[in-house]
């Protein structure tokens, strides 16, 4: 599946905030014509990013996160950006473990040039891009698997998070309130998520700017108590501002880069 452009990435935005848009209304925002923009509406459908309206496009049904494979498209650049920086971070030989979503996968990505780590996941995508480089020590969760983002929740996957001390410990969130308040859409996520802080020497954040102000209704700490935050750009300024008086280290990834 074609990765999305910055603009349909943008869109995609626009919509979980808005819930409709209009194909003039975008044509005008962005100095198009509307035969464009529709090209782009109809590869977030085609995505499932979206649903077809009469002049537009709707927000797709559902009220949870959108499809793994659909996140994997957005914001791609900017996730990978943080992969990289993150990697620069992780000596070989170290212990890692990853938590669900994209852009923790991402930085699995990112350390396939690295030797010798041991890898502690539960989720079955992380794993499986791990396992191609043959120096590394894979671990897994046992547990139910959930088919649609290829993670394994439950008891086995607490018990195995909780049998570990792990050097680093990488992990996304949905979103982050206004106040730093980390956000998840669902419970054994953020079980998961606190699991492999509390069992982490250094623990890594990873986030794209999308994620400050987006909506999900789990809670489940804080920006601030991670050892090193990384994202693509500077979060708001009273994020920013929490951040510095806990202690935790912001990195923005990418702005010296030339893609």
């Amino acid at each position: 599946m074609k990765d999305l452009s910055e603009r349909q990435a943008q869109i995609t935005e626009l919509l979980r905030e808005d819930g409709f848009l209009n194909v003039e209304n975008l044509a005008e925002r962005y100095s198009v014509t509307a035969q464009t923009i529709r090209r782009d509406l109809n590869t977030l459908c085609e995505h499932g990013l979206a649903r077809r309206r009469h002049g537009g496009i709707a927000k797709p049904v559902g009220t949870g996160n959108l499809a793994y494979r659909s996140r994997q498209t957005l914001f791609r650049g900017a996730k990978q950006a943080i992969a990289r920086e993150v990697a620069r971070h992780i000596p070989d030989g170290a212990s890692v473990a990853f938590s669900i979503g994209t852009t923790p996968e991402s930085v699995a990505a990112a350390l396939l040039h690295h030797k010798r780590l041991r890898i502690f996941t539960n989720n079955l995508n992380i794993a499986m891009l791990a396992g191609t480089n043959p120096t590394f020590e894979v671990n897994v969760a046992g547990g139910r698997v959930r088919n649609s983002d290829g993670d394994v929740l439950g008891p086995g996957m607490e018990a195995f998070l909780s049998s570990y001390m792990f050097d680093f410990g990488v992990y996304g969130v949905a979103g982050v309130g206004e106040h730093g308040t980390l956000l998840d859409f669902n419970e054994d996520e953020v079980r998961a998520r606190q699991l492999i802080h509390e069992n982490s020497r250094t623990t890594m954040l990873v986030l794209d700017h999308s994620k400050f102000g987006r909506t999900a209704h789990v809670r489940g700490g804080q920006i601030g108590q991670a050892t090193k935050v990384f994202c693509d750009t500077r979060p708001p300024e009273l994020i920013r501002e929490g951040l510095e008086n806990s202690g935790s280290q912001l990195l923005i990834c990418g702005e010296d880069e030339v893609e």
